[in-house]
């Protein structure tokens, strides 16, 4: 059964449409990751963050919120039948995602507003479905909000480079057609706020102009943090970047940010690629932080 988060009057559950496991460190912090951290740490840390074999646990997913008067979801993963030249682990999925949605009590048609963190592969591939040969939109009733800069830039051929190469053809599969399709809002660089309980926040540096986006309910708050860390260990050492993170110093600056803004507050951490539950807070230790599931 899906776990259900209470934030105020709103309820918050994730659908996990995949996790992976024997996620080699080494790689994924490429230039950054120290396996003294490890062994040193192997016996406190949270469980679940590492495998058998010491390589990385993420996982990819969707967050369903439900408000008194919306249905919305943030980040749709990754999809089925997508073509990504430059990523096979990725493409032509065939996986029950729409069947996991609705566990959690939600139709295609039930969705209002699709809210995107940012335009990568695996946070806007269920946008779009194939049907009869053509990518039409999963949720035909939504509105799918997103940074505008995100938009120009992926859309444009400055996208078209190597750090990039992960995401090609991703805005053409799973973005472009919801934009032909008369349904999108974008949200201006600066950010801003939204059905009055949310607000876009920007921290770009994963991505050219991805954006956070806060939930503020009967006094209540969460952030769910798109890519400002991937995984936990994130948390321990916000200087380390993904091998996913195209503007490497912006990244750990809007990292750092959000780091100090929810360990200061009873902020519920909603991430998209921390395994397990993948929700937490993050708390102070000493002149660090720390993670907690819950």
């Amino acid at each position: 059964m899906n776990k259900v988060y209470k934030v105020g009057d709103v309820t918050v559950t994730r659908v996990t449409e995949m996790t992976l496991s024997g996620v080699p460190p080494e790689i994924y912090f490429a230039g950054s990751w120290d396996p003294a951290f490890l062994e040193k740490n192997r016996d406190t840390l949270p469980a679940g963050l590492i495998d058998s074999d010491s390589q990385l646990v993420v996982s990819i997913g969707t967050w369903v919120v439900k408000t008194p008067d919306h249905t919305i979801l943030i980040d749709t993963a990754t999809g089925n039948d997508k073509h990504l030249p430059y990523n096979p682990e990725l493409s032509n999925l065939k996986l029950p995602y729409l069947d996991r949605l609705l566990e959690a009590g939600v139709t295609p048609e039930d969705v209002d507003y699709v809210l995107l963190t940012h335009l990568h592969v695996d946070h806007v591939g269920w946008n779009t479905r194939l049907a009869g040969g053509n990518w039409v939109p999963t949720f035909p009733n939504a509105t799918y909000v997103f940074p505008l800069s995100e938009q120009q830039y992926y859309s444009s051929p400055a996208s078209h480079n190597k750090e990039n190469e992960p995401n090609f053809n991703a805005y053409e599969e799973s973005v472009l057609p919801v934009v032909e399709a008369g349904l999108v809002k974008t949200i201006p660089p600066e950010g801003g706020e939204f059905l009055d309980m949310f607000k876009f926040i920007p921290t770009p540096g994963h991505s050219i102009g991805q954006m956070s986006i806060s939930l503020t309910s009967g006094g209540e708050e969460a952030l769910f943090g798109a890519d400002v860390m991937h995984h936990p260990f994130q948390v321990y050492h916000p200087e380390w970047n993904s091998m996913y993170c195209e503007f490497t110093e912006q990244a750990r600056v809007s990292r750092r940010r959000v780091l100090d803004y929810v360990a200061d507050r009873p902020i519920i951490y909603f991430s998209t690629h921390f395994p397990g539950s993948s929700a937490g807070y993050v708390t102070r230790d000493g002149n660090g932080f720390k993670w907690e599931f819950i």
